[in-house]
C-alpha cells in the first residue's frame, strides 16, 4: 500500500493533528519526519478529551497504531519523557512509540545558545521558540551532532559532548557572557533521562520499509508548514528543516516512490506565528475576530497567532512544491457569521500584479494582497457531514478555493471535534 504524507500548506498551525487523527484509524504507522518540539498538534477525541502533542505523532491516540519518531526529527529527551508521562497518566499506552536510532538529540547547550543568540539579534530576530531546534540541526549538518543511538554507548556520548563543549562554552562565555556548561554533568543528565527512552529505540528505517513491503498504510506527518521550509519557505523566517513532501522521504527512510499521495492541510483563512512577511495579515477587528473565533494561540509557544484572509497564491505554491493531490480544509466554521469573506487571489508588488509567488525576498516583503470578495453565511455548520448540507455560500467559497489552489478539497473541517468533518473524498 502507498504511504501518504500530510503537509502544512501555509505557515503551519493549519490543523494537521486533526487530519492525522482522522486517518489514524486507517493506517498502521504514523510518522513524524522532521522538526522537534517547536511545533504541536491539538487533537480532540470523541469523548471531548483534548491532547496537546509536541513530539509524539498523533497516532498515539489510535489503538493498534505504531507512532514513529523518524530520523529527521530532533528530539529533546526531557520533553519526550515529560510528554510520554503526561499521556501515560491519562491511560494512553506509550510503549508503542518507536524512536529512530538516527534521530539527533537536542542537548542543553543547543537550548542555551538558541535563547541567548535570539535575544542578541534584537529587532532582527527570527522568532524561534528558543528550544534548541536550529542549533541542533546546525550540529547535525556540521557532523558534530549527538544521536539517539549514542545513549546506548556512554563513552561515545561523553566524547561527543566534551568535543562539542570545547567550542560551545567559548561561545557562551566569551560572546554572550554566560556561564559555561560542565560536560560531565551534561552527560550524566542525558544518560539518566535516556534510560527512560531506551526501550523505544529502533531501526525505524527498516521497520517502515518492512511495513510498506507488507502492504500496510503509512501516514507521514510534517510539523510546521510549506512556507516555513528551510529551502522553499520565506527565508530567513523559516524553520531549520524541510516540512515539505520532499523532506518526508529523507526524514523517514522511506523511498520517494513509496509516497503516492500528498495531502495539503489548509486553514480556511491564514495564520502565522513569529516574525516574517505575511501579505494578508489583518490588524483590525477582522483579525481579532479570526483570532478569537479560531482560538489562534500556539499549542507549543502560547503566542497569539497573526491572522489574515485566505491566500490563494500561497496555496498554489504549496500545491506545486509538494505535488499535492488533495486538500484537507480546516476551520471553515470560523468564518460563519461574516457578511463577506475576502480571498487573496494575487499580489500587487510595486504596481506589478503577481499571480504566483514572487521570486525574491524583497518582492515578497513588498507584496500587497489583491482581494476577491465572496458572500458569507450565517448558519452553524458544525453539524454538517455532507457537502450538500453546507450553506450555498459556504459551498461556493470552498469551490472557489479549490479552483484557485489547484488541488481538490477532499475533506472539510467544520469544527474542532474528531467527527466534525465533511468527507467529500476518502483520503485512504
Amino acid at each position: 500500500m502507498p504511504a501518504i504524507v500530510l503537509i502544512g500548506a501555509q505557515w503551519g498551525d493549519e490543523g494537521k493533528g486533526k487530519a492525522t487523527d482522522l486517518l489514524g484509524g486507517k493506517v498502521t504507522h504514523v510518522v513524524r519526519y522532521q522538526g522537534g518540539n517547536n511545533a504541536g498538534h491539538t487533537v480532540v477525541t470523541p469523548d471531548g478529551e483534548k491532547y496537546a502533542l509536541h513530539l509524539i505523532p498523533s497516532g498515539i491516540l489510535t489503538p493498534g497504531c505504531t507512532p514513529v519518531i523518524g530520523n529527521g526529527v530532533v528530539v529533546d529527551p526531557h520533553v519526550l519523557v515529560e510528554e510520554m508521562q503526561g499521556l501515560a497518566d491519562r491511560g494512553v499506552d506509550v510503549g508503542r512509540i518507536r524512536l529512530s536510532a538516527d534521530a539527533h538529540l537536542i542537548m542543553p547547550y543547543h537550548i542555551a545558545i538558541d535563547k541567548v543568540s535570539e535575544r542578541y539579534l534584537g529587532k532582527a530576530k527570527i522568532g524561534t521558540t528558543g528550544r534548541g531546534i536550529g542549533p541542533c540541526y546546525q550540529d547535525k549538518i556540521a557532523r558534530i551532532g549527538v544521536r539517539v543511538q549514542d545513549l546506548l554507548d556512554p563513552s561515545i556520548l561523553a566524547q561527543k559532548v566534551e568535543s562539542a563543549l570545547e567550542l560551545k562554552n567559548q561561545i557562551l562565555t566569551k560572546i554572550y557572557n554566560r556561564k559555561a556548561l560542565d560536560p560531565q554533568q551534561v552527560v550524566e543528565e542525558t544518560l539518566a533521562v535516556g534510560e527512560q527512552i531506551k526501550p523505544l529505540i529502533a531501526d525505524t528505517r527498516l521497520l517502515l520499509n518492512q511495513a510498506h513491503e507488507a502492504g500496510e498504510w503509512i501516514l507521514l506527518e510534517g510539523s510546521q508548514g510549506t512556507l516555513l521550509d528551510v529551502d522553499h519557505g520565506t527565508y530567513p523566517y523559516v524553520t531549520s528543516s524541510s516540512p515539505t513532501s520532499g523532506g518526508a522521504a529523507a526524514g523517514s527512510g522511506l523511498g520517494p516512490r513509496a509516497i503516492e499521495r500528498s495531502v495539503g492541510i489548509l486553514k480556511a483563512y491564514t495564520t502565522r506565528v513569529g516574525s516574517g512577511p505575511f501579505p494578508t495579515e489583518l490588524f483590525d477587528d477582522s483579525g481579532e475576530y479570526l483570532r478569537k473565533q479560531g482560538g489562534e494561540v500556539g499549542v507549543t509557544t502560547g503566542r497569539d497567532r497573526r491572522c489574515g484572509w485566505f491566500d490563494a497564491v500561497v496555496a498554489r505554491y504549496a500545491t506545486r512544491v509538494n505535488s499535492l493531490t488533495d486538500f484537507f480544509l480546516t476551520k471553515l466554521d470560523v468564518l460563519s457569521s461574516l457578511e463577506t469573506v475576502p480571498i487573496c487571489v494575487a499580489y500587487d508588488v510595486d504596481g506589478v500584479r503577481h499571480d504566483e509567488m514572487p521570486m525574491t525576498q524583497t518582492e515578497f516583503h513588498h507584496a500587497k494582497p489583491i482581494y476577491e470578495e465572496m458572500p458569507g453565511w450565517f448558519e452553524d455548520i458544525r453539524h454538517c457531514r455532507t457537502f450538500d448540507e453546507l450553506p450555498a455560500n459556504a459551498q461556493a467559497y470552498v469551490h472557489r478555493l479549490e479552483e484557485l489552489s489547484g488541488a481538490r478539497m477532499s475533506v472539510i473541517g467544520v469544527g474542532p471535534g474528531r467527527e466534525e468533518n465533511v468527507v467529500v473524498r476518502d483520503l485512504v
